[in-house]
Formats: structure tokens, sequence, C-alpha cells
């Protein structure tokens, strides 16, 4: 058995894709790659396919990860990449693949930080975007709702700044621990801003040492 961590972009061709169905995208490419995917014992073997992180819908990425376990571990990566290469959607641009330990601990659980860059569409005061930056920063507690409960922003945000420029740009770096994931888009509506109003991507996602 053999481990390849996939890095990958998602372009606008699969901007508005969930994250379940990337896990379908990843199953269907994979199989017309035919590649020897390894199965999970049971009733309903599934395909061993791990996902870094949940990309919320709409958002662009740089710098996905995907963690995929063949059943031939005489599987090169130079072969695995020419497979896979003709096999993908548009939408995904293969950036890197690597081979990990089969026994490395889960995407999930190493994931700790994102970095985003949020580009605002629209003419916004930089004096007025540096205020509002300055004073999410220094607050305490940020109380926001999602899914009808209230939770505390602030410590989900572990970074931000402006970046001056045409067009004006947001830096932010947010986490995606489990249980404790920041969303860019209601950091914008923390400050202020229109989420619809910014285009968003993924550059960095920082895993936690193995």
């Amino acid at each position: 058995m053999k481990r390849i961590r996939i890095h990958y972009a998602k372009t606008e061709g699969l901007r508005y894709t969930s994250n379940l169905d990337m896990q379908k995208v990843w199953e269907r490419a994979l199989r017309r790659a035919g590649l020897p995917l390894y199965y999970s014992q049971g009733f309903h073997p599934q395909p061993r396919i791990q996902q870094a992180c949940p990309l919320p819908l709409g958002l662009l990425s740089r710098c996905e990860i995907v963690d995929v376990w063949l059943e031939d571990d005489t599987c090169t990566l130079e072969g695995t990449l020419k497979a896979l290469q003709p096999a993908l959607p548009t939408g995904i641009e293969l950036l890197k693949l690597e081979e990990i330990d089969p026994a490395a601990p889960a995407l999930q659980k190493l994931a700790g930080s994102a970095d985003y860059d949020i580009t605002l569409l629209d003419p916004f005061p930089v004096d007025e975007l540096e205020r509002r930056t300055a004073a999410l920063l220094s607050a305490e507690t940020l109380i926001r709702e999602r899914r009808g409960k209230n939770y505390d922003l602030r410590p989900l945000v572990e970074d931000l700044a402006v970046v001056p420029g045409e067009p004006l740009r947001l830096s932010a770096r947010l986490s995606v621990r489990d249980g404790a994931t920041g969303r860019p888009d209601e950091l914008l509506a923390a400050l202020g801003l229109d989420p619809f109003g910014a285009r968003i991507v993924r550059v960095r996602l920082i895993l936690a040492e193995a």
C-alpha cells in the first residue's frame, strides 16, 4: 500500500463544487486514470481518499491537499502523475505529488491554519479599512452567529493586514482546526464589508508537523 499526497489548485471550473462533491470528483478522476485505489473494509468498501479541510463554497484555492491510498506500492510518483493528469476535470491544476507514510496522522488532524488573499472588488477608503482592521484585532471578543448558534470569531483570526494598492486587498490567516474554523466571509462581515463584494483565494494551508 502507498499513500500519495496531491497538492493542487481549485480554479474557476470547480468554484461552486462543494467539499462533498469534490470527494466524488477525485474518486472519478482516480478511477478514470486507472490507478489501483485502496478500499476500506466492510459491507460498503470506499476508496481511501482524504481531504485536508473544507474550502467554503465559492472560494478559489492555490493550495488544496488530498491524500490517496493506492493498493500497489510499486506505483511511482512519476507514473501516478502521468496517469492522473489527463483524467482530471477542468478546475483542478496539479501542483505537486509526494509520498507519505501510510500510517502518518490524518490530514484533518494536521490542518492548523490557512492564509487567504482577499481582493475588494469595489473601491474602498484604505484609511477606513485600516481603522476597522485595527479595531477588530484589538477586540477581546467578536461574537458572531453560525447555523443559529453564537461563537467567538476573534480567536480564529490569527493575523490580518491591509495590503494597499489597486485593487485594495486583505491578507488573513484563519484557524482551520477541527471545531475551530474561521471563515473569510464571516471575517469580512465582521469588518462591515459585503462578502459578495470580494474575491477570496486560499493561498496556503499550514499543517502541523506529523
